[in-house]
């Protein structure tokens, strides 16, 4: 192999996904980039100790934290990738990074529940309001801007009710009145949607999902589309004393290394399943956005490469206690309050809780499918079913 890097913008993402952030030189010709634990760094003489240019503390990172950005980068695009600990406070930077005192914020509707309990308060405590959108308000964003408006913080599908956003007339309109887009693009992977093509200014992971891919560890990432809004955004990270730990970082670098041929299962498997719920009489309607009877599936088909394995149904009414033994009587669908695991996920969330509006229908079922087979998946499924209707 070649001691030079390989030009990865050329290359299919699959390829890039295992090539991206390796850099042998660094690492003493190790495949992988090394950990390294550290807080002070030993610096040589005084012009070094206060040199500009010159990284003093290990907060700022190492090698595996520089590999894991540069990663994300070549992935998703952008000019910079800023690391976090976890999912949410990657969400909480990029709004903080957006905030300004006495000014207002336009958020989905459909936002991840806890980056809107960040919105209702602490923000609201440092003088930041937020107006909630609908999420297939598309230009007609333009007319809640006002000369307050600091931000626009978008979700894509929305958590638990999967609407497709119009990311490019909210993004153009948010634009032309000089406002900031950030979106949450974690369903996504940064591989089925590209942000920075679609005038979106920040890009928020949750490196938790899809790229661990493996439920055992935490970090999230900012991306941004110029290098003014990264630098605003490590500015931020730092002054909030942020710090996402090497062996996190490793294992999220590890996990893109499968990112595609897992991605490419799930992605088959919850497909193949949504189609097969579409047609139980037990459902009432299922959002996925790939499925053709989805209200936004042309919305997906133009800015969408493909789909994810989270997704979710409504059941038709029926009696809690039936609903119940559906869930707690799966034998591979396992309870819990995440997704883009191996494992397959399935959970009843009330939407309600977290929306000021919410879409008719019945009881919501959310399923994160895993890379178990998906026939095996679909039999688990069937006999959850059965148990509704004992």
């Amino acid at each position: 192999m070649s001691a030079g890097k390989p030009d990865l913008s050329n290359l299919h993402i699959d390829t890039r996904l295992v090539l991206a952030g390796r850099d042998p030189s660094r690492a003493e010709g190790a495949v992988n980039p090394p950990i390294h634990r550290a807080t002070t760094l030993i610096l040589q003489d005084v012009d070094t100790l206060y040199g500009k240019q010159t990284q003093t503390y290990a907060l700022d990172g190492m090698v595996i934290q520089d590999a894991l950005k540069q990663a994300l980068v070549a992935v998703e695009g952008g000019a910079g990738a800023t690391l976090a600990p976890s999912g949410l406070s990657a969400c909480t930077l990029a709004l903080l990074t957006m905030a300004q005192n006495g000014g207002e914020l336009l958020v989905t509707d459909s936002v991840y529940q806890p980056t809107r309990r960040f919105c209702d308060t602490m923000l609201k405590r440092l003088g930041v309001s937020t107006r909630y959108i609908d999420p297939r308000i598309g230009g007609g964003v333009s007319d809640l801007i006002t000369e307050n408006t600091c931000g626009v913080f978008l979700e894509s599908p929305g958590s638990l009710t999967f609407e497709i956003m119009d990311v490019p007339a909210i993004a153009a309109a948010a634009g032309a009145r000089g406002v900031p887009v950030a979106l949450d693009n974690t369903w996504s992977a940064g591989v089925y949607f590209k942000p920075f093509a679609h005038a979106v200014d920040l890009s928020v992971q949750a490196l938790t999902k899809y790229q661990i891919g493996h439920a055992d560890a935490f970090m999230g990432a900012v991306l941004a589309a110029t290098p003014e809004w990264h630098a605003r955004v490590t500015a931020a990270y730092k002054q909030l004393g942020l710090f996402a730990a090497p062996d996190d970082a490793y294992l999220v670098l590890r996990g893109m290394r499968t990112l595609g041929v897992r991605l490419e299962r799930q992605s088959a498997s919850a497909l193949k399943i949504a189609r097969w719920l579409a047609e139980q009489p037990q459902v009432q309607r299922v959002l996925h956005p790939a499925l053709e009877s989805h209200p936004d599936h042309a919305l997906w088909t133009r800015d969408f490469t493909g789909a994810s394995g989270v997704f979710a149904y409504a059941l038709r009414a029926a009696p809690a206690a039936a609903v119940k033994a559906m869930f707690e009587g799966y034998q591979l669908f396992a309870m819990g309050f995440s997704w883009a695991g191996y494992e397959s996920l399935a959970v009843p969330p009330d939407p309600r809780i977290a929306r000021t509006r919410m879409p008719d229908g019945g009881q919501i079922v959310r399923l994160s499918i895993g890379l178990e087979h998906a026939d095996d998946l679909i039999s688990d499924l069937a006999a959850g079913f059965a148990r509704l209707q004992a």
